[in-house]
């Protein structure tokens, strides 16, 4: 079972970026999945998080109408679109997934990390 996070760079203020978590040896559709980041020298927090069963989605106050996560289970990935990305977006990206029907934004309910992308958000 592995998670890879990919899509992370260097985005302008005000710009865009798409994450994108992909799976391998497990089909994503089973997994609710969440989006964490962490900063240098601060607590990982959540960001974005998606049901398995019906697509709910919860996002922090924080990137709430910027960020949106969604699925494509044929391609067996779930993405993050940020917009009107902010200098405090930076931060390393995870995405994590859990057998479980719910949504879950504390990053202690998670039992599968990939390993991170970085996205710097500056001109």
């Amino acid at each position: 079972v592995q998670l890879q996070a990919s899509g992370g760079g260097l985005g302008q203020p005000g710009g865009s970026l798409r994450l994108s978590c992909t799976a391998s040896g497990f089909s994503l559709d089973y997994y609710a999945i969440g989006w964490f980041r962490q900063a240098p020298g601060k607590e990982r927090e959540g960001v974005s998080c998606i049901s398995r069963t019906d697509d709910r989605t919860y996002s922090a106050d924080s990137v709430r109408g910027r960020f949106t996560i969604s699925r494509d289970n044929a391609k067996n990935t779930v993405y993050l679109d940020m917009h009107n990305l902010k200098p405090e977006d930076t931060a390393v990206y995870y995405c994590a997934a859990v057998d479980a029907p719910g949504w879950y934004f504390n990053w202690e309910e998670y039992d599968y990390w990939g390993q991170g992308t970085l996205v710097t958000v500056s001109s």
